[in-house]
């Protein structure tokens, strides 16, 4: 075991852990942040995603000892202050069915806009492509990152 600081949506928790301890995991358990979903454990499906330092990453798949003094961020701290513009817009064209994935697509979603303000349909489909959803609510989510983008 090993104890690890670690900045999550902006508060610094701290944490004993095997090293190579998937970060999902660390997320759910040990800080006690349940938005982030498990999904397939692999890194594929996307349910997991996080932000590190901004970047969307598997969290499943991530082991706790690659973190270091990166931030991150879950679905829990991309606002302070009441829904993000994107969960705004989420709700506004009732994207989720089942809801399971989409957390995971959000944080991919605010990734991709933090990047790209005008995103393509192109942009859009290639940033997107690793999350699933099995409800198959894809063209509403490529309908909300638009509009979420000309909110920003």
């Amino acid at each position: 075991m090993s104890k690890y600081r670690l900045n999550v949506n902006g508060s610094v928790h701290s944490v004993e852990a095997e090293d190579d301890m998937p970060l999902l995991w660390v997320i759910r358990d040990l800080v006690k942040l349940k938005g982030t979903k498990f999904g397939c454990g692999k890194g594929l499906c996307g349910a997991c995603t996080v932000h590190l330092d901004g970047a969307a990453i598997r969290s499943c798949s991530f082991p706790v000892s690659a973190v270091g003094n990166s931030k991150l961020t879950t679905i829990e701290g991309i606002s302070s202050d009441g829904p993000h513009i994107i969960q705004q817009v989420w709700d506004q064209l009732n994207v989720a069915q089942c809801g399971y994935c989409q957390p995971g697509q959000i944080m991919s979603a605010l990734a991709l806009l933090e990047k790209n303000k005008k995103p393509t349909d192109s942009d859009i489909d290639d940033e997107m492509s690793g999350n699933i959803c099995r409800c198959g609510t894809y063209l509403r989510i490529k309908d909300a990152i638009k509009k979420a983008a000309s909110n920003l």
